[in-house]
């Protein structure tokens, strides 16, 4: 089973979000609201099935990122987040327990070895 099938959203800090929002969308043309922006796209072996990816300034102050101290956090898309959990425990990483659950999908944090927060992230059917 793959453990992680793509990127599903890159989240970083920012002094201003709003004002990097505006500069992202000026410059780049990276339609933005309040809680970043959305790309869709297609998987190639089923291009009838639509996936998206994140793309979020967070406030500076978030501890949305914490325990890690690093002004970023990377989600990973997964196919199925149990199995995965089950395999990074035998393998020493370190989780912190929790799977929240949402109607989107479900998602857990674990860290690399440099300290860095991951969110995985198992889309919800159809997604």
């Amino acid at each position: 089973m793959k453990r992680v099938t793509g990127i599903g959203g890159v989240f970083f800090k920012s002094d201003d979000p709003e004002k990097l929002r505006s500069w992202y969308q000026q410059h780049l043309g990276i339609d933005a609201d309040e809680f970043g922006a959305t790309f869709e796209w297609r998987y190639p072996d089923n291009p009838m099935k639509a996936g998206s990816t994140a793309w979020s300034p967070f406030p500076a102050s978030t501890e949305y990122f914490n325990p890690s101290t690093r002004p970023f956090m990377i989600n990973y898309r997964v196919e199925n987040l149990d199995w995965l959990l089950e395999q990074l425990q035998k393998e020493g990483v370190a989780w912190d327990g929790r799977v929240e659950e949402y109607e989107y999908g479900r998602f857990a944090w674990v860290m690399d070895p440099e300290g860095n927060r991951l969110e995985l992230w198992e889309p919800a059917f159809g997604m």
